[in-house]
């Protein structure tokens, strides 16, 4: 005998929460109520969630065969108007790219949550690492194009930019992805829950919800590539790329206005680095931190402004060299910007972590 269940109320609450179910919350809080992923670690959290809570809250959860299909879902359910999302990891996310092509072309607004582990390749489930900012931020699909990527370095800022990431996709119809890493997925603290109010959004003519909503009339085309012509197509996201890096550039500093050595960092890193800057500042030592929140529009100008008047740049990532080579190519020659990256962790192996005692010890060694 089937089982009706009563739709749960969102209320404004505090909870204490870890980053993964964090985002879960966000979507939900967002208005989402389609989810389609497939188990892959260090997110299984959010899938887990989402098996439990979609219902719960009258949405859809479908545990798909793979990655591929849920992005290819995710697609169809992006194209139709609703709020829809799936997460997944490094392997996970290098299957989805085929599909992230079309929803691209397609100018479909939708989610994915991408939980970083180490890699290359396979990598491992449970180690955490920062190796994916090439993949987020020079997209591997066909056809160049862009992303609005978003860094969490908390669980609270995981809940805060899900819910900006469904409003931003809706804003410029793109596919946004939140980059969040294993520690920020194992990390728990209080996360303020509340719906946030982004302002006003367009309508969407463009929806396929049937010529019977839309007075019989079709008003969409499921080829815009090749029904505008494809100069026509690649100017108009020119001009959508070009109002998004004018309009939703994304990032924090922390005590760079007298300070002589920039870190620059971002996700889980970034908690570690604002703590050697702490500790370094006790010590008499003038750092600042700069933190992209956007990692695509890249806050470029602010990064190059800060880091030129420090004259100096320490980026420290958990990864290989990713973020530090935009930071080397954006500051133009005019500063050294020297790199902190795996081989900081405190064990070697692929468990451990860059703590701020070894990023204070770089420092160090640069003075």
């Amino acid at each position: 005998m089937a089982v009706q269940l009563q739709e749960a109320q969102l209320k404004e609450q505090v909870r204490l929460t870890d980053g993964n179910e964090a985002a879960a919350w966000g979507a939900l809080y967002a208005g989402c109520r389609h989810y389609f992923g497939y188990p892959i670690t260090p997110q299984n959290e959010i899938t887990e969630f989402m098996s439990r809570e979609m219902p719960r809250h009258g949405g859809v959860f479908i545990q798909t065969e793979s990655e591929s299909g849920s992005i290819y879902i995710l697609h169809g359910a992006a194209v139709s108007g609703v709020r829809a999302m799936t997460s997944t990891s490094g392997p996970g996310f290098s299957l989805m790219q085929e599909g992230i092509s079309w929803i691209v072309e397609h100018e479909a607004p939708a989610v994915i949550v991408d939980v970083q582990r180490v890699g290359p390749g396979c990598g491992g489930g449970g180690p955490g690492g920062q190796v994916d900012y090439f993949q987020v931020t020079k997209p591997s699909g066909h056809g160049n194009y862009r992303l609005i990527v978003l860094a969490a370095s908390g669980p609270q800022e995981v809940f805060d930019l899900t819910q900006l990431a469904f409003y931003l996709a809706e804003k410029h119809r793109i596919l946004v992805i939140v980059v969040s890493d294993f520690l920020v997925a194992r990390m728990q603290e209080p996360v303020n829950m509340r719906t946030i109010d982004f302002g006003p959004l367009p309508e969407k003519p463009w929806a396929l919800v049937g010529k019977g909503k839309k007075d019989g009339k079709r008003a969409w085309f499921f080829a815009p590539c090749l029904s505008e012509g494809v100069v026509t197509f690649y100017d108009r996201l020119a001009a959508k790329y070009k109002r998004i890096k004018e309009n939703e550039v994304r990032y924090d500093s922390y005590l760079t206005d007298d300070a002589d050595l920039l870190l620059v960092a971002y996700g889980s890193t970034a908690r570690m680095a604002k703590r050697a800057v702490e500790m370094g500042r006790a010590e008499g030592l003038k750092l600042g931190l700069f933190r992209p929140i956007t990692l695509w529009p890249f806050p470029e100008q602010q990064m190059r402004d800060m880091a030129v008047k420090a004259g100096k740049v320490l980026v420290i990532e958990d990864g290989p060299e990713g973020l530090v080579e935009d930071v080397r190519y954006m500051t133009l020659g005019k500063v050294p910007v020297h790199f902190l990256g795996y081989w900081g962790r405190h064990v070697p192996t692929t468990a451990g972590v860059i703590y701020p005692e070894r990023i204070l010890e770089e420092v160090k060694s640069l003075r």
